[in-house]
């Protein structure tokens, strides 16, 4: 029974990351709303859906990691830091509407991302592979919130 235990407080871990996140957001589709965004930027109802995915993902990963033995302890602390960072480019971008910081805070969350799945591999193949769609979308979001930022110099 372990085991289910320990996946269920993975996925807690990674959906409290996006709560903390929503918190922030609470006005995001208004404001997402009122900003001049790239032809290529998804409709706002996207994003809810997408997270949703990614966060059950993340979740799962990390479990497949915690559960095998020997040189885990990066790998968990690299997945720690980076949903730290998911967490906190909300509160730039949506609450406290910084975009440049916004902007440089994605490509750190990008950077610690790519980390995390090299961690990962060495332990599970699997669970790197789970995180390489939250991988590509943020790496869109990043493209994105540079262009959001650079076509708002009034709003972020």
């Amino acid at each position: 029974m372990r085991p289910w235990i320990g996946l269920l407080a993975w996925l807690v871990a990674a959906f409290a990351a996006g709560a903390v996140g929503a918190v922030a957001s609470v006005n995001a589709a208004s404001f997402y709303a009122l900003l001049s965004k790239p032809s290529w930027a998804p409709p706002a109802g996207v994003f809810g859906p997408v997270w949703t995915a990614l966060y059950a993902l993340m979740g799962v990963a990390a479990w497949l990691v915690w559960r095998e033995t020997g040189a885990r302890g990066t790998a968990l602390r690299l997945f720690a830091a980076q949903l730290a960072a998911n967490a906190l480019w909300s509160w730039l971008f949506f609450a406290w509407h910084l975009g440049a910081a916004a902007a440089v805070e994605v490509l750190i969350l990008l950077a610690l991302i790519v980390a995390t799945v090299v961690a990962f591999f060495r332990t599970s193949r699997l669970a790197a592979l789970l995180l390489l769609p939250y991988l590509a979308w943020v790496g869109f979001a990043s493209l994105l919130t540079w262009a959001v930022w650079r076509n708002n110099p009034g709003l972020l």
